[in-house]
């Protein structure tokens, strides 16, 4: 009897490899992409300082790549408008979700929005300062 259990019970190779096929569905990939890029389309749409944002950033790492500079300044680059994007996305879910919760106005939503919204800020500031040095350094050829 201990026989027959032990060739129907999967090996450990096969039971790895079942939940793996489960955790890395290549159809809960598809939808988790499908949801995020739903979600920056919204905010796209929606909110004007992403807009500008994402302009700025574009129009940056093109002069960037245009100037060709090293790819360790390009890193940095990318990596601050980055940041910036993704304060912009969070400070937009915070605002959304406090404006779902607590439709009228009160003192302690308005000091939660205001604090996130200087988190992009502060990011925003590092991230031109980091672009202003490096124009400095590396000049507008």
């Amino acid at each position: 009897m201990g026989d027959y259990l032990e060739k129907e019970r999967p090996g450990m190779l096969q039971y790895l490899y079942m939940e793996w096929k489960k955790f890395f569905s290549a159809k809960r990939l598809y939808f988790s992409f499908k949801y995020a890029f739903n979600g920056l389309r919204v905010v796209f749409l929606e909110e004007q300082s992403f807009r500008i944002q994402l302009v700025l950033a574009v129009g940056l790492s093109g002069y960037m790549f245009a100037a060709n500079w090293h790819i360790y300044t390009k890193g940095l680059v990318v990596l601050a408008c980055g940041l910036v994007l993704g304060l912009e996305l969070i400070n937009s879910q915070i605002e959304r979700t406090l404006n779902l919760l607590h439709p009228q106005q009160h003192p302690q939503v308005k000091k939660i929005k205001d604090i996130a919204a200087a988190a992009v800020l502060v990011a925003a500031a590092a991230a031109a300062l980091l672009f202003a040095l490096l124009i400095k350094d590396k000049g507008f050829h």
